[in-house]
C-alpha cells in the first residue's frame, strides 16, 4: 500500500511547482518593455508545451533512466515513459510494496523541474531573439544538457556530481538555477545587446505584474523545495521553513542594498530580492538550520545586486531580466554556503558543513561541483547556440525593425495594451 499522506503530498507539491511558470510569466512580462509583453510571455509559455512533451518521450530516461552505470546519463530503457502505467498498477496491487507512493509520480514533478528551469532561460535574450530559434535552442536544451545533468547530480549511485564527487544540491541549485542562468549569459552574448543598450533605460512596465509573478513563484517555490524530500516527515517541513526564513531575509537585504545604493526601496527591488533569497536557499533547504537560512538569505541579494546593477554595465553584457544576475549568481552562492552551514546529521554524503565539522571537504566538493556544471553546460550551450544560428540564417536575432517596432506585434501580431498610444 501506497503512503497516502505522502502521496498527496507529492501531488500538491507537483502542481504547485507547475505553477512557477506560468508565475514567472508574468514576473518577467512585468519586467519587458510595454512593446515586448506578449513576447516575453509566450516565450516562458511556451516551454510549457516543448518541455511537457520532449520530458515524455525522452527527457525522463535521459535523467532517470538506465542502471546508473553511466556517470552523466540516464538511459534509453525509459523512452516514451513506456511501462510506467504497468509499473503503477502492479505497485498498487502489491500489498507489501515498499514505494511511498506511485513513482509515475516521480515523472510529472521532475518535469514540472525541466520547465521552470527552462524558461528561466528566456529573460536574458527578452526583446531580441527570433522566436523560432528559441524554440529550437531549448527543445534541443532540455534533452542534451538538463537532462543529463539532472543525471549527474540527482542519478543516485554512480551520478558524477552527487555521488562520486559528493556535491550536495538539495532542490536544484545546480540543475536549475546554476545551469539555466549560465545558459541565459551564453545567449546573451551571442546575441549582442539590445538597440540602445546601456544608454538607454529600461524599466519594468508593469510593477504589479512583477509582484504578482514573484508571489506565484514564492508560492509554488514551498513545493518546489518541501517536495524535493519525496516524503511528507521533518526534513521536508525544515525545508519550507527554511524557504520562507531565506525569502524574508532576501526581501530585507535587498531592501536595505538599495536604500543605500539608491536612496529608495523599491517593490521591484523587494520582488527581487525576495527571487534571490530563494535561490539561496534552494540547494540546502533541507540541509541546514533555520539560522542559517537567514544569513543565506542576508548575504546571496547583494552578489545578485552586484552582479546586476555594477558587473553587467562594467563588463556589457545584456542580461536582459537578469536570469544570470539572479539565477546563476544566487545559485552559485547558494551552493557554497551549502557546504559551510550544512548540518552533518542532515548531509546525504559522510561530510557535513565547515561551520560544524572544521573540514573543509563539504565545501570542495560543492565547488568542484559547480565548476563542472558550469563547464558542462557552457560548453553544451555554445555548440547548441552555433548550430542554432546557422539553422536560422547566421543569426538569432530579429530584424532592427522588427526590434524597434516591437515583437508582440512583428512576431506574434498581438499586442497586449492595443488601446494604448503612448511612448513605449
Amino acid at each position: 500500500m501506497f503512503d497516502t499522506g505522502s502521496t498527496a503530498f507529492m501531488i500538491i507539491c507537483t502542481m504547485l511547482v507547475l505553477l512557477m511558470t506560468p508565475g514567472l510569466a508574468f514576473f518577467y512580462g512585468g519586467l519587458s518593455r510595454r512593446k515586448n509583453v506578449v513576447n516575453t510571455m509566450i516565450m516562458v509559455f511556451s516551454v510549457i508545451g516543448v518541455v511537457g512533451i520532449l520530458w515524455i518521450v525522452c527527457g525522463w530516461s535521459f535523467a532517470y533512466g538506465g542502471d546508473g552505470s553511466i556517470p552523466f546519463f540516464g538511459g534509453f530503457d525509459q523512452l516514451g515513459c513506456l511501462g510506467a502505467t504497468q509499473q503503477m498498477l502492479a505497485e498498487a496491487a502489491d500489498a507489501e510494496t515498499n514505494a511511498t507512493y506511485p513513482e509515475i509520480l516521480n515523472i510529472g514533478f521532475q518535469m514540472a523541474f525541466a520547465m521552470i528551469t527552462t524558461a528561466i532561460i528566456t529573460g536574458s535574450v527578452a526583446g531580441r531573439m527570433k522566436f523560432g530559434a528559441l524554440i529550437a535552442f531549448i527543445s534541443i536544451w532540455v534533452v542534451l544538457v538538463y537532462a543529463p545533468l539532472a543525471h549527474m547530480v540527482w542519478g543516485g549511485e554512480g551520478s558524477l556530481i552527487g555521488d562520486t564527487i559528493g556535491a550536495l544540491d538539495f532542490a536544484g541549485g545546480d540543475v536549475v538555477h546554476i545551469s539555466s542562468g549560465i545558459t541565459g549569459l551564453v545567449l546573451c552574448l551571442m546575441l549582442g545587446g539590445r538597440s540602445g543598450y546601456p544608454v538607454m533605460s529600461y524599466r519594468a512596465h508593469n510593477v504589479p505584474f512583477v509582484a504578482l509573478g514573484a508571489a506565484l513563484l514564492w508560492f509554488g517555490w514551498f513545493g518546489f523545495n518541501a517536495g524535493s524530500q519525496f516524503a511528507a516527515d521533518g526534513v521536508a517541513v525544515l525545508a519550507l521553513l527554511n524557504t520562507v526564513a531565506a525569502s524574508a531575509a532576501g526581501i530585507v537585504s535587498w531592501m536595505i542594498v538599495e536604500r543605500i545604493k539608491v536612496g529608495k526601496s523599491t517593490l521591484v527591488g523587494a520582488c527581487t530580492g525576495l527571487v534571490a533569497g530563494l535561490v539561496a536557499i534552494t540547494p540546502a533547504a533541507g540541509f541546514v538550520e533555520p539560522w542559517a537560512a537567514i544569513i543565506m538569505g542576508l548575504v546571496v541579494p547583494p552578489c545578485c545586486y552586484f552582479a546586476i546593477s555594477i558587473a553587467k554595465r562594467k563588463f556589457g553584457y545584456d542580461d536582459a531580466l537578469d536570469a544570470f544576475g539572479c539565477h546563476s549568481v544566487g545559485g552559485v552562492v547558494g551552493g557554497l554556503l551549502t557546504g559551510i552551514f550544512c548540518v552533518p546529521e542532515l548531509s546525504w554524503t559522510e561530510y557535513g558543513g565547515l561551520v560544524y565539522t572544521g573540514d573543509p571537504s563539504l565545501f570542495i566538493s560543492q565547488f568542484l561541483g559547480i565548476a563542472i556544471t558550469l563547464a558542462f553546460v557552457i560548453v553544451l550551450d555554445v555548440i547548441i547556440a552555433f548550430i542554432i544560428k546557422q539553422v536560422f540564417g547566421g543569426t538569432l536575432r530579429v530584424s532592427e525593425a522588427d526590434e524597434a517596432r516591437g515583437l508582440d506585434i512583428t512576431v506574434h501580431g498581438e499586442s497586449a495594451y492595443p488601446a494604448y498610444l503612448g511612448l513605449d
